[in-house]
């Protein structure tokens, strides 16, 4: 494993509960066809990391898993920061009487954060989201921030938690680190969250609105939870053009029909210099990575 810090790192609990699902309501996507969003925050029982990005009907921004928030803004701010992929999540109060025995204590694992709307997302197996409830607490031992790797000060990390870091089992290749990927984007059809001033929560979108484009690029196929290269980006300090800058990130949301929007990318490395080298894998992905079922 490359030389790193983790022995350096801070642990810390944050706590959010899971929040209530929204929706904009009846509006009209960017070709003015009428629709409804569906799938953000709450619960969402029959989509998780692994799937399918797009495809879902009406589907919106769809979070998979469960989506958390604290209602406090500053203990919120702490929540979406600390929290990185791949940290442990475990249910600390549930509220189905008759199920708190098999949900209390229950453990999960981070996925994503969702930038705006400032959620977190957490993967749980099946035989506990289903008992799940809005208002169920969670608490997530935070550990991430502040990793780096020791040999490449040009390769920043955000949002990375040591489990996730060891999973990637990263390689030099020369005088870059070689990176496993599902997709290579170019940074043209990268859309909303750009001009950010912050990289270390939530995410931004994979333009979906031209459907050529997504041919063109070969991410008809992209799932929640697939590691993306993003070409000509650096997200240091939020995300921005940068001529041979390249950044490794995870889609965490699925698609959109809204103008600007698309499959949500929360960064996990990113070069300024081009010092990251991706290497195609049908196998980069943190379900898979994490061995999350």
């Amino acid at each position: 494993m490359l030389r790193n810090n983790i022995d350096r790192l801070v642990e810390m609990s944050v706590l959010g509960e899971i929040s209530h699902p929204t929706t904009r309501g009846f509006g009209t996507s960017y070709d003015g066809t009428p629709l409804i969003d569906v799938g953000m925050a709450g619960i969402t029982f029959n989509v998780k990391v692994g799937d399918p990005a797009f495809g879902w009907a009406w589907g919106d921004h769809v979070e998979p898993g469960v989506s958390i928030k604290n209602k406090d803004l500053g203990a919120n701010n702490g929540l979406n920061i600390l929290s990185c992929v791949g940290n442990q999540a475990t249910v600390i109060t549930a509220a189905r009487a008759d199920k708190q025995n098999k949900v209390k204590n229950a453990v999960g694992t981070v996925t994503g954060q969702h930038g705006g709307a400032e959620r977190v997302l957490i993967h749980f197996k099946k035989n506990i989201i289903d008992y799940l409830c809005v208002g169920d607490r969670i608490q997530i031992r935070a550990c991430g921030v502040g990793l780096q790797l020791l040999d490449f000060p040009d390769v920043k990390i955000m949002n990375t938690s040591p489990r996730l870091f060891r999973a990637l089992n990263l390689k030099k290749i020369q005088k870059q680190v070689q990176f496993p990927v599902a997709k290579i984007v170019p940074a043209k059809i990268m859309g909303s969250g750009i001009g950010s001033t912050n990289s270390f929560r939530g995410d931004y979108d994979i333009q979906t609105t031209s459907l050529q484009a997504i041919k063109e690029y070969s991410l008809t196929d992209l799932r929640l939870g697939d590691l993306v290269a993003i070409t000509d980006h650096d997200c240091s300090f939020g995300p921005r053009f940068q001529k041979g800058a390249l950044t490794v990130g995870v889609v965490m949301h699925g698609a959109s029909a809204f103008s600007g929007h698309g499959p949500g990318v929360a960064v996990l490395f990113t070069s300024p210099t081009g010092k990251i080298k991706p290497r195609l894998s049908n196998r980069a992905n943190i379900a898979m990575l994490l061995h999350l079922t």
